[in-house]
């Protein structure tokens, strides 16, 4: 029987994980990416990303399916065992992997290195790499398979996934849309050396400009997160290190130890949801298909987990193009998708705003949930596997 032949447009995480998942199940697969990488370089670098994922324990589960996770174990990554949220102190919420009997509720890991990982199973699955720098023209189909083109050349396979990110041209090229909105708020990056040991707790606090965080990384290394108004941030990132590091004094709780600044950097929030999941034999992963408010480090879980349901619906199919399978695809992520995304604006939106009825509603809202173990449990078992049961 002949393979069913898959492109995959976007070798980021989450296409790198859809092209591995699929050529698994015996498809052949193909990769295009504009900024191809050395996996083997990445995974050995001593140069820290200052982009970090939360990795839940579903994704962890996904990525050792994958044979990502033992070489992420074996490079650089964080377990924690802790999470709290609070707007002022004695009034916080925090989860513990004690709790529910479990030895860490996720891991922080750089997103380069769960890239990379991936990667390295392109050429044990032999999944091919195209290069293409130029913008795509067009997208051809038929009932039997699909095409893209690329200037003079024809690429045809009998399904194209676009892992192409945010601003994905496949989704445009099939005219489909998004809905969506641009944050007022940006958000900064501040990758930091402590001189402290391993952090077990991750930590969230809701402040009247924004939330500031704190991820720890593997020791000495951890990742500062401070959303604020665009042009204050812009503002913080043209300060030296040493004024930097004494903003973050003055506007984050004490760190463990001193620290100095390694990196940071300054990104744009979005929130946006495409209007359909697929167009023919084109389907939409990932960013692609929906970016999400970062504000619990949930965008790349959402990805790893449209590529468990895209794959567990074409692992027995006979035409993983039929149009049918992919709108199954998109009732099963779609509304998930969506809940997230409204949970994480909720949060955003919710702690953000200074009225006093809001301000003491949700002070009560953190007392109650601390104490009430079963309801607290169940959000972080669905925190940490992604799902409602």
């Amino acid at each position: 029987m002949q393979k069913n032949k898959v492109i995959v447009v976007g070798g980021g995480m989450v296409g790198a994980a859809m092209a591995v998942k699929l050529a698994q199940q015996g498809c052949d697969v193909r990769v295009i990416e504009q900024r191809p990488i050395n996996a083997e370089q990445v995974l050995q670098s001593e140069t820290i990303d200052i982009r970090v994922s939360a990795i839940n324990r579903f994704s962890e589960k996904l990525l050792d399916e994958l044979g990502a996770m033992p070489l992420l174990r074996a490079s650089r990554l964080a377990p924690y065992q802790q999470l709290e949220a609070f707007e002022r102190a004695g009034d916080n919420l925090l989860f513990d992997c004690n709790d529910i009997n479990t030895s860490h509720l996720g891991h922080l890991i750089e997103n380069k290195l769960i890239q990379a990982s991936l990667w390295q199973q392109f050429k044990q699955h032999n999944i091919d790499v195209l290069t293409i720098k130029s913008p795509i023209c067009a997208i051809e189909q038929t009932a039997q398979d699909i095409s893209l083109i690329y200037g003079e050349e024809r690429y045809s396979a009998n399904l194209v996934i676009a892992a192409d990110g945010g601003q994905s041209q496949l989704r445009a090229k099939a005219n489909i849309g998004v809905t969506g909105w641009q944050y007022q708020q940006h958000c900064m990056g501040v990758l930091i050396k402590m001189d402290a040991p391993q952090q077990i707790k991750t930590w969230q606090q809701f402040k009247p400009s924004g939330p500031v965080a704190f991820l720890p990384m593997q020791a000495p290394y951890a990742n500062l997160i401070w959303y604020d108004d665009a042009a204050k941030l812009q503002n913080l990132n043209k300060l030296t290190k040493e004024q930097l590091k004494q903003q973050i004094i003055e506007n984050f709780k004490p760190l463990a130890g001193d620290f100095e600044i390694v990196n940071q950097a300054v990104f744009p929030l979005a929130r946006q949801h495409a209007n359909k999941y697929s167009a023919g034999r084109l389907v939409l992963v990932g960013d692609a298909a929906h970016t999400i408010n970062p504000l619990a480090g949930q965008g790349v879980n959402l990805g790893f987990q449209d590529v468990a349901a895209l794959s567990d619906i074409l692992a027995s199919v006979d035409d993983i193009g039929n149009e049918s399978h992919l709108k199954h695809y998109e009732q099963t992520r779609r509304k998930a998708n969506l809940l997230m995304m409204s949970m994480m604006d909720a949060c955003y939106f919710g702690f953000s705003n200074q009225l006093t009825p809001l301000q003491w509603a949700r002070n009560r809202f953190l007392k109650i949930a601390n104490s009430t173990g079963p309801i607290k449990n169940w959000v972080l078992k669905y925190a940490i596997s992604g799902t409602l049961d």
